[in-house]
């Protein structure tokens, strides 16, 4: 854990190991996770654990897509962690290592929480809203390609399975309703600055054949 820092003291060290500009679609995501990694530094009864580390890489995969340049959002997240005493690589390494070896375990998501019992939080150490994301990031990852469960089922399947894991059910299905819908309205953000971009590219690729056939003639 950081030791007793201000949020401006994570701020300034965010921004020396991250010394780029980020572009205003992200830079909500950065402020938040910013201020949510600082908050959770200084939580006596706060851990990371496995669960927490497959929310943590869920949430910036989603809200960071199509971020430009890509070797600028591999380094964002262990940025956003290192500035708050946290290891980063180490966590994104858990995520991965963690949603692979329930996958290759679980044929099915009726088996997910009998998979992740040894994940269970116990009573003395602090909720994050990430171990709810986590839950529900490996149901969809054991689920695929399948179209069942749907999408509302598998909704109630992680409550389920995080209450069983000893998480709180009225705080988990608030933030996975949130995380649902940001989720939704991030993807839309991200398709229209996309097919504004392409429509730019076409307008200014238009212009240069168009000057280049005026300069030939």
């Amino acid at each position: 854990m950081a030791d007793r820092q201000t949020i401006a003291d994570s701020k300034r060290a965010f921004h020396q190991t991250f010394p780029h500009v980020i572009a205003p679609l992200y830079r909500r995501l950065a402020d938040e996770l910013l201020v949510e990694l600082h908050l959770l530094s200084h939580q006596k009864s706060f851990q990371t654990n496995a669960l927490f580390a497959v929310g943590l890489n869920a949430v910036f995969t989603t809200f960071s897509a199509g971020y430009k340049p890509e070797e600028q959002r591999q380094k964002l997240l262990p940025a956003l962690c290192t500035s708050n005493g946290f290891d980063g690589e180490a966590l994104i390494a858990l995520a991965n290592t963690t949603v692979d070896q329930i996958k290759s375990s679980t044929s099915s998501v009726d088996g997910v929480g009998k998979a992740l019992k040894s994940h269970a939080l116990p009573a003395d150490q602090h909720y994050s809203r990430m171990m709810a994301i986590g839950v529900d990031t490996i149901l969809k990852a054991v689920r695929g390609e399948a179209t069942t469960p749907d999408n509302e089922a598998l909704q109630q399947q992680a409550l389920q399975v995080a209450e069983e894991l000893g998480l709180p059910k009225a705080k988990v299905e608030k933030d996975l309703n949130l995380y649902r819908s940001n989720s939704e309205r991030m993807q839309q953000a991200v398709e229209l600055m996309e097919e504004t971009l392409a429509a730019e590219r076409r307008k200014r690729e238009k212009r240069d054949a168009e000057s280049a056939q005026n300069s030939a003639s």
